[in-house]
């Protein structure tokens, strides 16, 4: 500062001014003569939320030690989505969503109607052999790759890359799922098959057209031709392995893959799992990741008879609003969201959900008490209050892995990433006191927590990858990484 002082006053000598004002002084050091120290910019929002988060992510004071994961697993097939169709002959159709695909008719025109909205989907291909050589097409295109498929072995492979877990997945394992699999994945006997369940992930980035579509998300569409999966043959060699494994947290998966059965093969055997889940000793906690469904009563079958069996369940947007469709919740005469799901109406269904089929009080004989709801810009973590410990470093975690994963890098990276979140937003939608309050996140304060009864929620923004790597599995790996930083609590 003297040597701005000395400028400055060799300056006033030189113009002949008797002094020289402070202000005019300090504006002179600042800006004319350069000669004030810079101050270095402030990070960018982005930095501060990963900062933030590596700050309050905390390890559970109890961790899992061995973990039981089921029933679907297959061999993603992982190619252009608009490249393969137009290898195909196939062009943009009318935009209809298809709850089965028959026919590449009905495979173009799902396409072009999840594509356009920028959502995910999944679909069952009902056609065996022209299955088959779409199969073979997918997997000799330029750029295809295979991976580790069906949210089991996703959460499965996210679970055990923790290094400090034993991981039991039970599902149909062919030779090539096996060759991908983490070696640290124990898998049983039973579960080998001699030829792998295959699934065609057909990926398009932002921005990404076909015809006159033009993507406003990177997404993909899933289709598959899988039996094993669809009637979860492997969910009796799970429990059975329950007594010689003996874990402390089950995650289930695969009720989606069902639907394509006949209503009455899919309605016995969602008995018979309800029956077998039911029969899980009650000191083992169990998960249920749920997917992308478009049938409304088998929706509310899981629901009424699997939810209320289960401790926890992950999901994203599209499946939230459907079970409120289905079961006639709030916001149920929404069709779809439009953009950013709004976070009132997001937690008026989750709290809906707890309160319906949830263990909201002693009475009750339901066994749920978590929701870890995820979607593109934002997660939220719904719980009854006494049951689960650590939610703030569960909803942190599962974030920051979504900006890591889907970038493909080991930590966040801030020029890769962007923040999209809604920072101030009001708590609910439908009830009169929170509806008039408002939260506002920051990047240094990226979490918020509030209570309505004796339901907490949780919230954190998503860092979204600006050039996505790979998004399928995304959803897995978020509630696997919420699952390892949660504990649950015994009474």
């Amino acid at each position: 500062m003297w040597r701005a002082a000395l400028a400055v006053a060799s300056l006033a000598a030189c113009l002949h001014w008797p002094e020289v004002p402070e202000a005019l002084a300090r504006f002179l050091a600042d800006n004319v003569l350069g000669l004030s120290a810079q101050q270095p910019p402030p990070p960018p929002p982005e930095a501060e939320v990963a900062e933030a988060w590596d700050s309050i992510i905390s390890e559970p004071t109890v961790a899992w030690a061995r973990v039981a994961v089921g029933v679907n697993a297959c061999v993603d097939v992982v190619v252009c989505g608009v490249g393969l169709l137009e290898a195909l002959g196939l062009n943009p159709g009318e935009q209809v969503d298809h709850d089965i695909l028959q026919s590449t008719e009905d495979l173009r025109e799902t396409f072009s109607y999840f594509m356009e909205k920028g959502v995910a989907a999944e679909r069952f291909f009902a056609d065996k052999e022209l299955f088959q050589k779409i199969a073979r097409a997918a997997s000799q295109y330029p750029g295809a790759k295979h991976f580790v498929g069906g949210n089991a072995a996703l959460i499965g492979q996210k679970l055990a890359s923790a290094g400090n877990l034993s991981v039991l997945l039970v599902g149909p394992v062919g030779p090539k799922l096996y060759e991908l699999l983490d070696d640290q994945i124990i898998v049983p006997p039973e579960s080998f098959q001699e030829v792998d369940e295959f699934h065609l992930i057909l990926e398009y980035l932002t921005g990404d057209s076909w015809g006159e579509i033009e993507a406003p998300h990177a997404n993909r569409f899933i289709f598959s031709h899988d039996v094993s999966n669809a009637e979860m043959k492997t969910l009796e060699t799970l429990v059975l392995s329950l007594n010689d494994f003996n874990p402390d947290l089950i995650v289930l998966s695969g009720l989606h893959m069902m639907e394509g059965q006949r209503k009455e093969e899919r309605d016995k055997r969602l008995q018979e799992v309800s029956l077998l889940i039911s029969e899980i000793p009650s000191e083992m906690t169990v998960h249920l990741e749920l997917a992308s469904m478009t049938d409304r009563a088998y929706m509310n079958m899981i629901v009424e008879q699997v939810l209320t069996i289960v401790n926890s369940i992950g999901l994203n947007e599209q499946e939230l609003l459907f079970i409120s469709q289905a079961g006639s919740g709030p916001h149920s005469s929404q069709e779809y969201w439009s953009g950013t799901p709004d976070i009132g109406m997001v937690s008026d269904i989750l709290f809906w959900l707890l309160r319906e089929y949830g263990h909201t009080d002693s009475t009750r004989e339901s066994d749920l008490t978590r929701i870890h709801f995820h979607t593109l810009t934002y997660h939220m973590v719904a719980a009854i209050d006494g049951h689960w410990s650590n939610q703030i470093s569960s909803v942190a975690a599962g974030a920051r892995v979504a900006g890591t994963q889907a970038c493909g890098t080991n930590m966040i990276d801030p020029t890769k990433v962007v923040l999209k979140s809604p920072m101030t937003f009001v708590l609910s939608q439908m009830d009169n006191l929170l509806k008039t309050k408002k939260m506002t996140l920051s990047p240094s304060n990226p979490v918020g927590v509030w209570h309505r009864e004796n339901v907490s929620f949780f919230i954190t923004p998503v860092l979204v990858c600006i050039d996505p790597i790979r998004t399928v599995g995304l959803g897995d790996s978020i509630s696997a990484e919420g699952l390892l930083y949660s504990e649950r609590q015994f009474s």
